[in-house]
């Protein structure tokens, strides 16, 4: 009697078990994904680093190349956006 039990909670456990694996779990974000978020996020810090240091710049020369760098990256951003 007790082996028809222990063969019957087995197989409970099985179909538990089969019943987990057939639940779709939440899916996050997948690594490319992850890194395209980082890679956005680092630029926006520059971006905004880079208007900071356009308001303080005095040299006409500086600005110009901070306004270059300012281009390149909002395109970037707008590159990785799409």
């Amino acid at each position: 009697m007790a082996r028809g039990w222990e063969s019957k909670s087995v197989e409970e456990q099985q179909a538990e078990a089969e019943l987990g694996r057939a639940k779709p779990k939440p899916e996050g974000p997948t690594p490319e994904q992850a890194a395209r978020v980082r890679e956005r996020e680092g630029l926006i810090s520059s971006k905004m680093r880079v208007e900071s240091d356009i308001g303080r710049a005095t040299h006409p020369r500086h600005r110009e190349q901070l306004q270059e760098a300012l281009q390149f990256l909002e395109d970037k951003i707008s590159a990785l956006t799409e």
